[in-house]
């Protein structure tokens, strides 16, 4: 029997895509709200408790409303909002993050699906503070830009419509300058780091695709670490994993322009390396689509995995 799957938040950028990469495939049955039940608390409690997964695509504080209202013991639900990443009990939806994550994944009631931003930083952070590689208390940067379709109806407005009192003629508009982005507790939380990392992000005149920088002093870290130590160790991390792939040294070293829609249409990360040992310095870098990994590519890859699918179907 397929298995009952409710989008909540459907007609948003991200339910559209969700959407999209289910279309077709007869393991799901998926079914929506329309008109004024979108927003009949009734209604979607009903919705809520009759799927077998209920995929929430909407802001935070309608999440956490959306949770409220499910009574099924046996209902569960994947948050594609910020509202749970960090809560007690839910799982961290990031399959390739730490061994054995996928299981717990597969086992899990409430799974919270990452950010964007965090999926880049997290991707290259992470087996390094688990290696010991970078201490916990190591003061990380990150540096990104993101297509415009990440911040929603309001930002793809701010850069599509003309008569808008929000657009903007700018080729890059960085913001966050208070330095309280919300994904910023995330990305501490799920790297195991003592303190927040200064999150430096940026939106750019393109509308889907990812470029996430953290930048590193090789020789402020403990060990005398080489550029090839932190290139084989990222390899070893994520060696057979089909939508996690690491450029090789040679790779790499070939790249004159990094192209932040490089995965762009995708629902795969690519990871670089790049380094210079004779002055200690190391950039990584993490290309990714925003509205792939680093959205409904990453909640289809856990629905898949927490019904027993193949965790790839029907992702590029």
């Amino acid at each position: 029997m397929a298995a009952k799957i409710f989008i909540d938040g459907a007609a948003g950028t991200t339910g559209l895509e969700i959407r999209e990469r289910l279309a077709g495939r007869k393991e799901f049955s998926v079914f929506q709200l329309e008109g004024d039940e979108r927003k009949d608390a009734a209604a979607r409690a009903r919705a809520l408790n009759a799927a077998d997964v209920a995929i929430l695509c909407l802001p935070d504080a309608a999440a956490k409303e959306a949770v409220a209202l499910i009574e099924n013991p046996d209902a569960r639900v994947i948050d594609a909002s910020s509202a749970h990443r960090t809560a007690p009990g839910w799982t961290y939806g990031f399959p390739e993050l730490e061994p054995g994550r996928a299981a717990e994944i597969a086992a899990a009631k409430r799974v919270s699906n990452p950010g964007c931003y965090p999926s880049g930083f997290l991707a290259l952070v992470r087996p390094l503070t688990r290696a010991g590689l970078i201490p916990a208390d190591y003061p990380l940067t990150v540096n990104a830009v993101s297509g415009y379709s990440g911040g929603g109806r309001g930002m793809i407005e701010e850069f599509e419509k003309q008569d808008a009192p929000t657009f903007t003629k700018a080729v890059v508009r960085p913001y966050a300058y208070g330095l309280a982005h919300k994904h910023v507790p995330e990305m501490r939380e799920h790297a195991k780091l003592s303190h927040s990392p200064v999150f430096a992000p940026s939106v750019g005149r393109f509308y889907r695709g990812m470029l996430v920088e953290v930048p590193l002093q090789l020789w402020s870290l403990p060990g005398k670490l080489l550029v090839a130590d932190i290139q084989a160790l990222l390899e070893d991390a994520y060696r057979g994993l089909p939508l996690v792939a690491v450029a090789s040294a040679a790779e790499s070293a070939g790249v004159k322009v990094l192209d932040a829609e490089g995965m762009k249409g995708t629902d795969r990360l690519k990871l670089y390396v790049f380094g210079n040992d004779t002055v200690g310095q190391v950039r990584l870098a993490a290309v990714l689509d925003n509205l792939g990994k680093g959205a409904a590519g990453a909640a289809v890859q856990n629905l898949n995995i927490m019904l027993g699918l193949e965790p790839t179907a029907g992702l590029a």
